[in-house]
C-alpha cells in the first residue's frame, strides 16, 4: 500500500501591510523569487506530499499567476481561520489523509521538519513543530518587571502544523464563528485531542516586518550553494543567412548557419545555465532533429534553461560570454547585446558581461569560416537543508 493520502494547505490570503511592503509580503521578493514560491516548491518537492492548494485573498489570482504559474489554489476568507476552513472544505470529498497547514510568511521550509511532523502522525492526530525559548521570559505589570516565567515550559510554534483530515476539519467546525483562533492546533486541543510536539528550525522564522526580510534574505543566502557552469558553442558562416548574436541583429555580409537561428551567444549562455543544475546541454532540451525549432529565436531556448534553474530554487547572479570571430568588429554592438540578455534573464545589465577576441587568424574563426562563443554562469542554488 502506499503512503496515506498528503496535501499541504498553504495560507497566502493575507495582505501583509505590517511589511509596508508595495506587495502583500507573500508575494514580495526574497533572493529574486516570490516569498510564497520558496515554501511552496518545499512542500511540492517533498516525496510523501501529493497537492500543495494554496489559499489566496480575493483579487489575488495575478499576482499568485506571476509568483507561481498555474497552480491549484481557493480563495480564502475574511480571517485566518476563515481561509484555512474553506482550504479543509474543498479537500473535503477529494479523500485526503493527512493535511499540513503551514503560513506563506514562513517561506523556509526544511524537508527534515516535514519529515519530523509526518512520523509524528503514524501515532497521533496532531503536530506542531516547536523551538525552545533561550531568553528570560517576565511577566509585566505596565513598565514593571514581574515574576519570572520558567521557560522551560515555554515554547515557540512554528508551521506547518499536521493533522489526521477528519479531526481537523470536525475541530474547524466545531469552533465559534464569532471567536478567532491563534492557529490550527489551538482548535484540536479544545476539542479534547492531543498535539505532538516535534522539533522546529530556526530557518522557519516568520517575516512580519520590514526589517524581517533582511534577516530572511541572510538565512536564504546561508543555505545557498554557489555554483559556475561553463557553456561553448560553434556555428559557421553562410551567405544568405542573418546574423544574431546576443538576440540582437547584426549587419553583416553572412548569417551564421543552424536549425535555429544560430546565435552561438545564447546557445553557450544556455548551456552554461543548464549545467549549474546538471541539466544536461541544448540539443537534450531542444533536438536539432525536431523540425519544430527550424528557425527559432534562441531567446526562448535561455528563458527555458532560466525557468528550469529557478524551479528548483536557483537564483541567476552573473553571466559572462566571450565572442570568438575576425568579423564583425562586435564593440560597437557590445551595449546592445548586454541589453538585450539582461532583458531575457531579467537581470541587471551590470551582471551581464559581453566580451570578444580573435584568435589571430588561427583556426576556423581566424580563416573567417565562423564564429564561436564561450560562456560561464554564476548561479545560487540550495542546499541540503531542503
Amino acid at each position: 500500500m502506499g503512503h496515506p493520502h498528503t496535501v499541504a494547505l498553504i495560507v497566502a490570503a493575507g495582505q501583509g501591510t505590517r511589511t509596508r511592503a508595495a506587495l502583500p509580503k507573500q508575494f514580495a521578493l526574497l533572493g529574486g523569487r516570490a516569498v510564497l514560491a520558496h515554501s511552496y516548491d518545499a512542500l511540492a518537492s517533498h516525496p510523501q506530499i501529493d497537492r500543495v492548494v494554496v489559499v489566496i485573498g480575493a483579487g489575488q489570482q495575478d499576482l499568485l499567476g506571476s509568483a507561481l504559474g498555474d497552480v491549484e489554489f481557493v480563495v480564502g476568507g475574511a480571517t485566518r481561520r476563515e481561509s484555512v476552513l474553506r482550504g479543509l472544505k474543498y479537500l473535503e470529498n477529494d479523500g485526503v489523509s493527512r493535511v499540513l497547514v503551514h503560513d506563506a510568511a514562513r517561506p523556509l521550509l526544511p524537508h527534515s521538519v516535514v519529515d519530523r511532523l509526518l512520523v509524528a502522525l503514524e501515532s497521533d492526530v496532531a503536530a506542531l513543530p516547536v523551538l525552545g525559548v533561550v531568553d528570560t521570559i517576565l511577566s509585566t505589570r505596565k513598565t514593571l518587571a514581574g515574576e519570572v516565567v520558567p521557560r522551560e515550559t515555554l515554547a515557540r510554534v512554528q508551521t506547518p502544523q499536521a493533522f489526521a483530515f477528519t479531526t481537523l476539519l470536525a475541530a474547524h467546525k466545531a469552533w465559534p464563528a464569532d471567536r478567532e483562533a491563534t492557529d490550527d492546533a489551538q482548535m484540536v486541543r479544545a476539542m479534547g485531542g492531543e498535539v505532538r510536539l516535534v522539533q522546529g528550525d530556526p530557518m522557519l522564522e516568520k517575516i512580519t516586518v520590514a526589517n524581517d526580510f533582511a534577516a530572511a534574505e541572510q538565512r536564504l543566502g546561508g543555505a545557498m550553494q554557489v555554483r559556475s557552469a561553463q557553456g561553448f558553442d560553434v556555428h559557421r558562416f553562410e551567405t544568405g543567412q542573418e546574423l544574431w548574436l546576443g538576440g540582437i541583429l547584426i549587419p553583416h555580409d553572412k548569417g551564421l548557419s543552424g536549425h535555429s537561428d544560430a546565435d552561438v551567444a545564447l546557445h553557450a549562455i544556455t548551456d552554461a545555465l543548464l549545467g549549474t543544475i546538471a541539466a544536461g546541454d541544448i540539443g537534450m532540451h531542444f533536438p536539432p532533429s525536431d523540425p519544430k525549432w527550424r528557425g527559432a529565436a534562441s531567446a526562448q531556448f535561455l528563458r527555458h534553461a532560466l525557468s528550469l534553474l529557478t524551479e528548483q530554487g536557483g537564483v541567476l547572479d552573473f553571466v559572462d560570454v566571450t565572442v570568438m570571430c575576425e568579423a564583425p568588429k562586435i564593440g560597437p554592438h557590445r551595449d546592445a547585446i548586454r541589453a538585450s540578455i539582461a532583458e531575457i534573464l531579467a537581470l541587471p545589465i551590470a551582471c551581464v558581461s559581453v566580451k570578444a577576441t580573435t584568435t589571430e587568424r588561427l583556426g576556423f574563426t581566424g580563416r573567417g569560416e565562423g564564429m564561436a562563443a564561450q560562456a560561464i554562469a554564476t548561479v545560487r542554488v540550495p542546499v541540503s537543508w531542503r
